[in-house]
């Protein structure tokens, strides 16, 4: 359906090539001519073309430079999807095109509207007006009547206006992904901290995804039309968000710091600008080093040209491809793109910071006026400043790859001495903020299994570490705390072939091929996610974007194949994801909608293997509740509400200090006598490192029995207590009734 659907372009299209296609209501549209042999004879600046099928008419606006002389006929070829659909030969002589025949040398200034027989438009099938992203091409070879040789090719690439790329659908998938975000922190707010970890590891897994969509657009691959439109719905999640007001701030701020801004859309009405989206092997022969040829054909000192801003062709007319296309599809000046990322993400964190002080107000105020229980969101409350830091560690992680290739892409770019301060400030800064996080968590965890022989116990017992530092690792099983570094380590090596690779598309098809392998190879075999259903739902991921990375490569046109591949493969492309993407929202916003009609959120999900449920207690579940629990608090030298950090956590703490150096001074301590050769025989100076909870003491004591401070050692209870000690894990199995020691390996 698509061939015929092209096959009555005949009149339009082959005008389309002199003068190719148009776009409007119902409408074919070109707005640019590409040069597609080398040394062409007959190039165009300004190229419009508009066909409206309502009147019949074409609206033709061309600039063009022709340096043929004599009678020509028109060797028209047009193609659908990559499939060549006709083939055909025109003299405009017999036709009594006026300009055209014979062809004069010199500028040729075209503006007037050429009516369009009925017999022409009937040919035109009604989906060429409706199919979203028409992936059609017109070429026309301009041969000498006399000698047959080929003086000249020109190339339009036909639209209808229709598209993928919708503003509709962007606000949809940015307000879902900020709902679901938002339902995850209201959720454990709440207390419901099993759901909510799900619901969060879902809302970040989602994202990912959209955000591996936009990168797909930044690669420097020739991309079909409707791959082009489909990844442009995505780059809200890397900030490219076009405000007008903003622009004129960024321009003028460059001007300010010593640049020159690019002005594409300023020349827009005199020149054309070309959006790649085919390979060069679908050129002809003579043609495929015309792209690389064609800095030969620009002046020396126009060279910086090509390291920032727009290339110029030597017709005169720009061309776009990798970043710069997304930017230009986005309406977006090159030299602002990186300015507008780095703007919106700011501006996301100070909008999160101001929403989260405000929440805290509003939970006072509503628990002064009585409108809410006074232990509503009770843990919130206490450590609101604790939890802000730690969504601020989480903004920072979504915002990794965003700012990551923006940054480096400035590098290259060098838009003014400012924004690359700017860029380098922001790069290291992002990059040693998580590099520490996650080496903060690795010494909890690391110290955590030296002490208990598991790494849950304090990276889920401890709520102000939870809290803070929770968002590298809480999607994660305990024992797979550690994978945040390969994630880590992934996106900024994703980033680095996206920014330092946009002249090769090919080196980016292959490293992206062998990343997402990678990646899919490693979340196949370790499955690192905290239960079956996150696994599996991450590893899908994985797997789609291994097979888009295939299809980079596809596009790319190492394999050479022929252009109606590409055709297919980008609709492959599209549906796929599609789908997937649609498959994926809809078990997101079904699972987030569920837990709030459930009076037990937690009890949708079954509790993980590492046991953390045992550990992640709320504190005000914890402290002042009963007689009993007062003294476990006591016993635990807990406080009411939110108390301290671990030794191995401290707020105040810089990347400089010595945050894992032991503050317990156990001097003042009395040590019992029995504590010098312990009932397992081990000295005192083979102790193992000290637990902020004592194992071999109950936090419940038994009734009537003296209270003392914890042993530091280890040690058994003094014959005082009125116990047999000679077996200690049967007196701990009889005594341990703290839902703290349960899992930690003291059962």
């Amino acid at each position: 359906m698509w061939f015929s659907t092209l096959r009555s372009v005949l009149l339009v299209s082959w005008l389309s090539a002199m003068i190719p296609g148009g776009v409007a209501e119902p409408m074919l549209v070109s707005n640019s001519l590409n040069t597609c042999q080398l040394d062409s004879q007959f190039t165009a600046s300004l190229f419009r073309v508009v066909y409206t099928p309502n009147n019949n008419t074409a609206f033709l606006n061309i600039v063009a430079t022709s340096s043929v002389e004599g009678s020509v006929v028109f060797d028209i070829a047009i193609s659908a999807y990559g499939y060549n659909i006709i083939q055909t030969i025109i003299d405009p002589c017999k036709i009594g095109l006026a300009g055209l025949c014979p062809m004069t040398a010199g500028k040729i200034p075209l503006k007037f509207n050429l009516p369009v027989s009925d017999e022409a438009a009937s040919q035109i099938p009604g989906i060429a007006y409706t199919f979203p992203d028409l992936d059609a091409t017109v070429r026309v070879f301009l041969n000498m009547t006399d000698t047959g040789k080929s003086v000249a090719c020109v190339e339009a690439d036909i639209s209808n206006g229709k598209t993928v790329d919708l503003v509709a659908v962007k606000w949809v998938l940015a307000i879902i992904a900020g709902l679901i975000l938002c339902s995850s922190a209201i959720i454990n707010g709440l207390g419901h901290s099993n759901a909510a970890a799900h619901i969060a590891s879902g809302a970040l897994s989602l994202f990912g995804f959209f955000q591996a969509q936009a990168i797909l657009g930044l690669t420097a691959i020739h991309l079909p039309p409707v791959v082009q439109s489909w990844t442009q719905d995505f780059q809200w999640s890397m900030g490219i968000i076009n405000v007008d007001f903003m622009q004129d701030i960024f321009t003028w701020y460059q001007r300010a710091t010593g640049g020159t801004p690019s002005t594409i859309f300023d020349s827009l009405t005199t020149v054309s600008v070309q959006v790649e989206k085919r390979a060069l092997a679908a050129l002809p022969d003579a043609a495929v080093n015309i792209y690389r040829r064609s800095a030969a054909l620009i002046p020396r000192a126009a060279g910086t040209l090509f390291k920032r801003a727009n290339i110029m062709t030597g017709s005169g007319s720009y061309i776009v491809f990798g970043i710069q296309r997304v930017a230009f599809r986005a309406g977006i000046e090159t030299t602002n793109l990186f300015m507008t990322g780095l703007t919106f993400f700011c501006l996301f964190v100070l909008f999160t910071i101001g929403a989260v002080a405000a929440f805290k107000g509003l939970c006072e105020l509503a628990v002064k006026q009585k409108w809410m229980k006074g232990d509503t969101f009770l843990e919130f409350r206490n450590g609101w400043l604790t939890v802000l830091k730690g969504i601020l560690f989480r903004l920072t992680l979504i915002g990794y790859p965003q700012m990551a290739i923006l940054c480096l892409w400035e590098f290259t770019q060098v838009d003014s001495p400012a924004e690359v301060v700017l860029a380098v400030f922001f790069i290291v800064g992002m990059t040693a903020t998580l590099g520490w996080a996650a080496s903060k968590v690795i010494r909890i965890a690391r110290r955590s299994v030296a002490m208990h022989r598991n790494p849950a116990y304090i990276l889920f017992s401890d709520p102000q570490a939870l809290n803070k530092w929770g968002f590298l690792y809480i999607q994660f099983r305990a024992s797979a705390y550690y994978f945040i570094i390969p994630v880590l380590g992934y996106t900024l090596v994703k980033a680095m072939f996206i920014s330092f690779a946009q002249g090769s598309g090919t080196a980016q098809a292959v490293g992206f091929l062998i990343i997402e392998a990678g990646a899919l190879i490693t979340a196949s075999v370790l499955r690192p996610w905290m239960d079956k259903s996150t696994n599996s739902f991450n590893i899908a991921i994985c797997a789609v974007n291994f097979v888009n990375a295939i299809f980079l490569l596809i596009f790319s046109d190492v394999f050479n194949q022929p252009p109606l591949v590409n055709g297919v493969i980008g609709l492959i492309l599209f549906f796929l994801n599609a789908i997937f993407a649609t498959i994926l929202l809809i078990m997101v916003i079904v699972s987030t909608t569920l837990v709030f009609y459930r009076k037990n959120p937690d009890g949708r999900y079954q509790f993980m293997a590492d046991d953390r449920a045992s550990f992640m207690k709320s504190q005000s579940q914890l402290t002042g509740t009963t007689e009993l629990d007062a003294l476990a608090a006591t016993a635990r030298g807990d406080k009411a509400g939110y108390k301290h950090g671990l030794d191995l956590d401290d707020d105040n703490e810089s990347i400089s200090s010595a945050s894992m150096r032991r503050r317990t001074d156990t001097s003042n301590l009395s040590i019992p006598t029995g504590a010098v050769n312990n009932s397992y025989g081990r000295n005192n100076n083979m102790n193992p490192p000290h637990s902020p909870v004592d194992p071999s003491v109950p936090l419940f004591p038994a009734p009537g029995a003296p209270q003392r401070a914890p042993s530091p050692y280890n040690a058994a209870p003094p014959p005082s207590r009125g116990h047999n000690n000679s077996n200690p894990p049967e007196y701990r199995a009889q005594n341990n009734a703290s839902p703290w020691q349960r899992g930690a390996g003291y059962d």
